[in-house]
C-alpha cells in the first residue's frame, strides 16, 4: 500500500474512533411483548449498547400443549428494540450455556452482509459483539439466520426493531407490540403434551398454529390489550412467518393511518393491511366507543381455528350516535305473513336410541357449532366458551336447551374463565336440538345424560332467552 493511502486509512479510522467516542453512551431498553420501550426524547444520536440473549425453553403454545421454543430474550416474539435514526449500535448477542444450538441474528435494519448474521454467529455459552449504524428509519424484523434458517424462525426466533426518525414519531396514548407467526407440530391442533417441530409440514406450508405473540390466547382474557375511549393507539405489527402472509385486521375499528410495510409510505382509512412474512407495519387508530375489539388475521380460518385471534378491551362512556348496539330484534317474514315450508319428499330421520342420537348430534355439531366451540369443544379463549368439561353446561342442561332455542346474552363464567358475548338462537328442529345436546353432554368429560325431542318441544313453548346479570343488551 502506498504511504499516502496508508495515512488516509489511518486518518479515517482515527476520525471514526473520535466520532464514536464523542457520542453519549446508553444501554438499550428491551421489552417483552406486548410492551414497547418508551419513545426516544433525545434530539441527538447516541451509542446504544444492546444486550440480548438467546434461550431455548419449553412454553405452552396452547392449553395443555407444550413446545420447545427458541427465543430472543425468553419470549416469542423476541424483545422489542427501539433506537433513533443515526444511532450507532453496539450489539452483544449471548447464547445461553444450556442451548443445544448455535444462534445468530439478522436485523433487517442493518446495512451490511447478512444483516449482522455472520458477525453474530454464537455458540452456546458464548457472546458475540458487532456494531452497526441505524441509517434508515422504519419498523424492521429481526430473526435468527443460522442454518436451517426456516427451522430457527419457525421455532420462534424473531422480533421487531424500531428505528425512529430523527424528528420522532407523532405522540399517541398507547403503543403495543403484536407479532404473528406460524408453527408446525407433529400433533394436530390442540393435541396435548410436548409437541416436536415437523419439518415436512413446514416445507408444505401447512401450519397447525397461526398465533399472535407465540401462543393461542396470548392476547385474550386477562392478557388482552387495554385502552380507554378517546385514546389513540399505535400497534407495531410484525410477521415472523416463516411462511404465511398476514391479513391484519381489528374487528370494529378502522386504521386512521398505516405505515405501509413499516416504511415512510402512509395509507389512511385502512380496514385490513397485509404484513408479509419478514415484514412489519405500524397501524394507528383512535378509540371512539367501548367494548372488546378483536384482532385477527383475516385469512379467517386462521383466527377461529388456528389461534390468530387477540383482544383489546376498551373502557369508557358509550356514544350511541357512533354505535348504538342492537335497538330492535323483529321477526322477518320475506314470503308474507306466514313462514312458508316446502316439503322435500324425504321423511325426517329420527334417532331410535341414545347411540343414534349422539351420532346424528355429532353431525349437527360439526355443521353448526364447531366453528366457534372447536372440534374438541375447547372453545376459543376470550371469545367463545368451551363446551368440553363445562361446569356451566353440566350445572343445568335444561338451561342449555333454552340457550340453543332462544339464545343467551350477557357475561358468564365457564370453568373459571369470563366470557361476554351473544349466543344467537339456533334455527334447529326439536330433533336436532335433542341430538346435538345429547352428543355434547356425552363428550369431552361432560356428565352424560340424554335430551329428548319432547323435552325440547316443551322448552320451545315455555322457555325464553337467557339474559345474564350485567348484560348490556
Amino acid at each position: 500500500m502506498k504511504l499516502s493511502k496508508l495515512v488516509a486509512a489511518i486518518s479515517m479510522t482515527f476520525a471514526l474512533s473520535v466520532q464514536a467516542n464523542t457520542l453519549p453512551v446508553e444501554e438499550a431498553v428491551l421489552t417483552s411483548p406486548p410492551l414497547v420501550p418508551p419513545p426516544i426524547t433525545r434530539d441527538h444520536a447516541a451509542k446504544v449498547v444492546v444486550k440480548m440473549e438467546t434461550v431455548e425453553k419449553v412454553m405452552e403454545i396452547a392449553d395443555g400443549v407444550e413446545y420447545m421454543f427458541w427465543t430472543f430474550g425468553g419470549s416469542v416474539p423476541g424483545q422489542f428494540l427501539r433506537v433513533r435514526e443515526g444511532d450507532e449500535v453496539e450489539f452483544h448477542l449471548s447464547n445461553h450455556p444450556d442451548s443445544k444450538m448455535p444462534h445468530n441474528i439478522d436485523l433487517h435494519a442493518v446495512t451490511g452482509p447478512g444483516g449482522g448474521a455472520a458477525a453474530s454467529f454464537t455458540a452456546p455459552g458464548h457472546t458475540s459483539v458487532f456494531n452497526f449504524k441505524a441509517l434508515n428509519p422504519g419498523l424492521y424484523v429481526y430473526h435468527c439466520a443460522t442454518a436451517p434458517v426456516g427451522m430457527h424462525i419457525a421455532n420462534g426466533m424473531y422480533g421487531l426493531i424500531l428505528v425512529e426518525p430523527k424528528e420522532g414519531l407523532p405522540p399517541v396514548d398507547r403503543e403495543y407490540y403484536v407479532m404473528q407467526g406460524d408453527f408446525y407440530t407433529k400433533g394436530a391442533y390442540g393435541e396435548q403434551g410436548l409437541q416436536p417441530f415437523d419439518m415436512d409440514k413446514a416445507i408444505k406450508e401447512q401450519p397447525d398454529y397461526v398465533v399472535f405473540n407465540g401462543a393461542v390466547g396470548a392476547l385474550n382474557g386477562d392478557k388482552a390489550l387495554t385502552a380507554n375511549v378517546g385514546e389513540t393507539v399505535r400497534l407495531y405489527v410484525g410477521n415472523g412467518g416463516p411462511n404465511l402472509v398476514s391479513s391484519f385486521h381489528v374487528i370494529g375499528e378502522i386504521f386512521d393511518k398505516v405505515s405501509v410495510e413499516g416504511g415512510n409510505l402512509m395509507n389512511e382509512n385502512v380496514q385490513t393491511t397485509l404484513v408479509p412474512a419478514g415484514g412489519a407495519a405500524m397501524a394507528e387508530f383512535k378509540l371512539d366507543v367501548p367494548g372488546n375489539f378483536i384482532l385477527v388475521d383475516h385469512s379467517i380460518f386462521r383466527a377461529f381455528n388456528k389461534g390468530a385471534l387477540g383482544m383489546m378491551a376498551v373502557d369508557g362512556d358509550e356514544d350511541k350516535i357512533v354505535y348504538s348496539g342492537k335497538v330492535a330484534d323483529n321477526v322477518y317474514l320475506p314470503e308474507g305473513s306466514a313462514v312458508q315450508v316446502m316439503p322435500n319428499g324425504h321423511p325426517k330421520v329420527t334417532a331410535k336410541n341414545k347411540e343414534e342420537r349422539m351420532m346424528y348430534g355429532k353431525r349437527v355439531y360439526e355443521a353448526n357449532c364447531q366453528a366457534c366451540h372447536q372440534g374438541g369443544g375447547e372453545g376459543i379463549p376470550g371469545a367463545f366458551p368451551p363446551v368440553a368439561g363445562s361446569d356451566f353446561l353440566n350445572e343445568d342442561p335444561t338451561r342449555a336447551v333454552d340457550i340453543v332455542l332462544h339464545g343467551l346474552k350477557g357475561p358468564i363464567k365457564v370453568n373459571g374463565q369470563a366470557f361476554d358475548s351473544i349466543m344467537p338462537a339456533m334455527r334447529l328442529s326439536d330433533e336436532d336440538v335433542a341430538n346435538v345436546l345429547t352428543y355434547v353432554l356425552n363428550s369431552w368429560d361432560n356428565q352424560g345424560g340424554e335430551i329428548s325431542p319432547d323435552e325440547v318441544a316443551k322448552r320451545r313453548e315455555a322457555g325464553k332467552p337467557i339474559v345474564m346479570e350485567g348484560s348490556a343488551h
